[in-house]
């Protein structure tokens, strides 16, 4: 298997691999440990995670003990949208994490205009993340967002280093903002690269039945990474060999044509029609 290749995460500078972990979901596996180990060990060097992801930040925490240290890039989040709040959160997940810097560190959820006011005034969570960072414990800012308004102000706004939100074949709303964020050189987290938890299982049970098209978990992520603006994909994995097929996939694909992501828009907007 080659190993997988390196994309510049926007102004932050910092080189990951294309391929990351979105680790909400892996601590309720029985193989939580050997999940991420699994994927640090194929070279996938960008793990996200977050306050209140149960259990998520606890798990990292548990690996980086075992390795002896941190040899990877941590991004998490808070929940919360006030100064004070937002402070505590990160001091929180330094302690449970064991480390004493976190690469990248993002406000949560921010998908109103009611909540974008809230975190980015003077008491807001910005703010804490801010001083956060002045005082060294986290390197960069982010935000974490599902309206196509917010993700637009944060994009424009000067103040995110980084900016997730969800595009796939079966969400493409979001193509238009990748190419605005790269533009602004803000870094490009994908969340739900494969659709979701959800889809992905019905995807892979139709495949078990025979159904041999083009729309497969690997063809998915092909069509995220084949997007140049995307800094990083973080398909959720709780197994192993979820991070094995989609480390195969990403260490030796071939980017998608116009014709072939089309064509496989196309098969997911039929997804559940047929």
């Amino acid at each position: 298997m080659a190993g997988l290749k390196k994309r510049r995460l926007g102004k932050t500078g910092l080189m990951v691999s294309e391929l990351g972990l979105g680790a909400m979901d892996t601590p309720h596996s029985p193989e939580a440990e050997a999940t991420v180990s699994a994927a640090l060990d194929l070279g996938i060097d960008f793990i996200d995670s977050a306050r209140e992801y149960a259990g998520s930040e606890h798990l990292l925490g548990q690996v980086i003990r075992q390795r002896g240290g941190k040899d990877f890039h941590i991004a998490s989040k808070t929940f919360s949208h006030s100064i004070n709040g937002s402070q505590y959160d990160i001091d929180h997940s330094l302690r449970v994490l064991g480390v004493e810097f976190i690469d990248l560190y993002q406000l949560h959820d921010i998908s109103t205009m009611e909540a974008w006011e809230a975190v980015m005034r003077e008491d807001g969570a910005l703010a804490g993340l801010q001083v956060a960072q002045y005082r060294g414990l986290i390197g960069h800012i982010g935000i974490s967002c599902h309206s196509n308004e917010v993700l637009r102000e944060a994009i424009t706004s000067g103040a995110f280093d980084t900016v997730m939100l969800e595009y796939s074949a079966f969400f493409t709303e979001t193509a238009p903002l990748i190419e605005l964020a790269a533009e602004h050189d803000v870094g490009v987290i994908v969340m739900r690269p494969l659709g979701g938890s959800g889809r992905t299982s019905t995807m892979r049970g139709r495949i078990a039945d025979g159904y041999d098209g083009p729309l497969t978990p690997a063809n998915l992520l092909r069509y995220v990474l084949s997007n140049p603006g995307v800094s990083v994909a973080i398909p959720g994995a709780s197994y192993p060999s979820r991070i094995q097929e989609n480390a195969a996939t990403a260490s030796g694909y071939e980017p998608m044509d116009e014709a072939e992501r089309a064509s496989l828009e196309r098969e997911a907007a039929r997804f559940y029609h047929d």
